[in-house]
């Protein structure tokens, strides 16, 4: 619905069935409908009517049996409140819209039960590899100890970490040092 005429045609219709179903059709087998969205063809000849409706299929099949024998009462009202030239014909069709929610839904519980189920088997896992994965840079003042690393740290060309009197170490290129 590109044509913004037929957006506002499609809003009225929308409106005016609303307020026939449910002040004007006295049919019995009518439940609790409602229009949910009204869809125009751009030439404003056509105009499917979605509705639901609120109890079982039972319930909707009668609904739908019901919509469709006061058609003709509905499309002459809602020629004579539009006023157009010609008055669109209306179709009016059970929207999926419950059934796709539901479905969602019910795909929701399961990833929620999935997640749960990967949770328990996960609490008791320990890592593969170290509990810190991450290269930290030395502190010399740790390392002081062990003589190996010590050698190790003094073999690198690169930059090392000397521990200061600040809550921050220094770093110190090996070259610099006096």
């Amino acid at each position: 619905m590109a044509n913004p005429r037929a957006a506002r045609v499609a809003d009225q219709i929308k409106q005016i069935v609303a307020r026939l179903i449910d002040h004007k059709l006295k049919d019995p087998r009518l439940g609790m409908v409602t229009i949910t969205d009204v869809k125009v063809t751009g030439d404003l000849q056509h105009a499917t009517i979605f509705y639901t409706v609120l109890g079982s299929e039972a319930e909707l099949a009668r609904s739908g049996q019901a919509l469709e024998s006061a058609k003709g009462m509905i499309r002459s009202q809602v020629g004579g409140q539009l006023g157009l030239r010609l008055t669109p014909t209306l179709e009016f069709i059970p929207d999926a819209l419950p059934d796709t929610a539901r479905s969602l839904e019910d795909l929701v519980v399961a990833a929620r039960a999935r997640d749960e189920m990967l949770r328990q088997q996960s609490a008791g896992a320990k890592p593969a590899g170290e509990a810190d994965p991450y290269r930290k840079p030395r502190v010399v003042g740790e390392v002081a100890d062990d003589a190996a690393a010590a050698a190790e740290s003094d073999a690198e060309s690169g930059p090392r970490v000397v521990g200061d009197t600040a809550d921050e170490p220094e770093i110190v290129h090996p070259d610099m040092e006096s």
